[in-house]
């Protein structure tokens, strides 16, 4: 079993679609700077800029014994999606991550950082612990990115507190739209703050998302865009207040095919 590192990435997309995203009834918050969009409108465009530097942990390595045990924990769970159909096969390989701990405040907007691994088929899964410094945010949280292309064109997926949020980023647009779910409601419930497992599944130019091992949505992925690239982890803010979106993610894990 290997283990990998953490590349920053110095770009942050601004989604103002998400302002016209949140389906609960939310308060009104005063440090807002974002415009916000017309309810009708379906294609906002997206702007980018350049943040400070952040910083990159480090790997660390696991004994022997206690590699093997999570070997056998990491290949019962790739025969177990195996089963389900959501992998064409159950032989691969697994990388192991450090831990990820990061804030981020900006409304609208999500930072990433690029893991120094690609794939096209895989599945990549980990726990979750976030939480926001505003009680009647818009979608924040933790997620995975991943066909990223040396363009920065990419797919971001957040866990929000009551629903996944699957993006589809198109730089020669501009723009960033929501993949639309083919199976399942997308939506989940927790409190602030939450913590959960989450996994996100590629085969071919199918997605998977499942949420504590319980699948929340199937989604058909844009067969005219790369799937094969660079994976990530990204933390999306909904709101400007104090430390914005805390994010936590431990035990992440990478599965390919061999």
């Amino acid at each position: 079993m290997k283990h990998g590192k953490f590349k920053p990435v110095y770009l942050v997309i601004l989604i103002l679609l998400l302002v016209s995203l949140a389906c609960n009834t939310t308060a009104p918050e005063p440090t807002t700077t974002s415009t916000p969009i017309p309810p009708t409108a379906t294609e906002p465009p997206i702007l980018t800029s350049t943040p400070s530097p952040t910083n990159t942990p480090k790997p660390t390595k696991t004994p022997n014994l206690a590699a093997t045990q999570q070997s056998e924990v990491f290949n019962a769970e790739a025969q177990e999606y195996f089963e389900k159909g959501y992998l064409t096969t159950a032989n691969g390989s697994f990388m192991e991550f450090d831990d990820f701990n990061e804030d981020w405040a900006q409304l609208g907007w999500y930072n990433w950082w690029i893991l120094d691994e690609r794939a096209s088929d895989f599945f990549m899964s980990a726990h979750f612990k976030w939480s926001t410094a505003w009680e009647y945010n818009n979608v924040s949280g933790c997620g995975f990115v991943f066909a990223i292309q040396d363009n920065n064109d990419h797919y971001a997926v957040f866990l929000d507190k009551s629903r996944v949020l699957f993006i589809n980023m198109d730089q020669s647009r501009g723009r960033a739209y929501e993949v639309g779910k083919t199976k399942g409601t997308g939506r989940v419930k927790f409190d602030n703050p939450a913590e959960a497992d989450f996994t996100l599944i590629i085969k071919d130019y199918y997605a998977y998302v499942l949420v504590d091992d319980e699948l929340v949505g199937e989604y058909t992925l844009a067969k005219n865009k790369p799937i094969d690239g660079y994976l990530g982890l990204t933390v999306l803010s909904g709101t400007n207040k104090d430390y914005g979106t805390h994010c936590e993610i431990t035990n992440l894990h990478l599965w390919r095919p061999k």
